[in-house]
């Protein structure tokens, strides 16, 4: 009976390991840019690199580096991000057969960014820069444009507010993953 369960744990966890895509093809690259010029100038990079842990559950992590100026000043904000991101809709078309092929995601992130003490007009402090972290949450869709790639929608809100109107709630976001 011991040889019969040892055999059966082991066909089990070899067919479990079939099942999983290797480390490589788990991995995922993307991010966003955000572009305006005029009387205020904003230019925002966050790239990503992420890994699907389940089919349906996504971690990723990137830079991110937002240049801003209006007429009177400007800044440089940098820092980092992490997120968690949940596909309980992959297909759209199998649940409603409407012919439309988007998936449907919960998304949270948590960013720290480290911020100008002079730019946010606080009274000096022993640095130049201070740190605070956002944490954001919400939904959304992700169309398909390739095997691998797809480009998401997303509509995310602060959920502390730090003071500094560093988000508008809502915070609308389109990114590429591939």
């Amino acid at each position: 009976m011991l040889v019969f369960i040892a055999s059966f744990s082991v066909l089990c966890a070899q067919a479990v390991k079939k099942d999983i895509p290797p480390f490589k093809e788990r991995l995922f690259y993307g991010g966003s840019i955000g572009l305006q010029f005029g009387t205020i100038t904003d230019i925002q990079i966050s790239p990503v690199v992420g890994l699907w842990l389940l089919p349906r559950l996504g971690v990723a992590a990137g830079p991110n580096f937002r240049f801003y100026k209006n007429p009177f000043e400007k800044t440089t904000i940098y820092g980092g991000r992490s997120y968690l991101q949940f596909l309980f809709i992959q297909d759209l078309n199998s649940v409603v057969p409407l012919g439309i092929h988007i998936g449907m995601f919960l998304h949270t992130e948590y960013e720290v960014l480290s911020l100008e003490t002079s730019f946010w007009k606080l009274p000096p402090y022993q640095s130049d820069r201070f740190t605070t972290g956002t944490l954001l949450a919400g939904g959304g869709i992700s169309q398909p444009i390739g095997r691998r790639a797809a480009l998401n929608f997303m509509v995310l809100w602060a959920l502390n507010d730090s003071g500094y109107g560093l988000y508008s709630n809502p915070e609308i976001r389109i990114s590429v993953v591939f």
